[in-house]
């Protein structure tokens, strides 16, 4: 289960905190609450992660489509800090 709530909003920036399990329907969930947000380009959203359990595959492939995008993961705890190491480390030697 997953539950992301507004934890800030101002006119330039949006903060959401996430909380319980990126997998499955929820990984399109987040999608679309962050698409919400970002629907004004001039507003920064930042994610904080403290509180995610677990991502699977496919929702830390989004949490890094996001932080392209320029969406500021805050609060990281180590288990999404690493796996979101990995999947950059895996990304670049796929780019050689």
């Amino acid at each position: 289960m997953l539950r992301v709530t507004v934890v800030e909003s101002s006119r330039s920036a949006v903060t959401l905190r996430v909380e319980g399990r990126i997998t499955g329907s929820s990984v399109e969930e987040l999608r679309r609450a962050c698409d919400v947000h970002t629907f004004d380009e001039e507003v920064q959203l930042s994610l904080e992660l403290a509180d995610v359990s677990f991502a699977d595959a496919a929702g830390i492939v989004l949490l890094k489509e996001l932080r392209s995008r320029g969406v500021g993961l805050m609060r990281t705890n180590p288990f999404m800090a690493e796996q979101l190491k990995e999947v950059a480390s895996s990304d670049e030697s796929r780019v050689t």
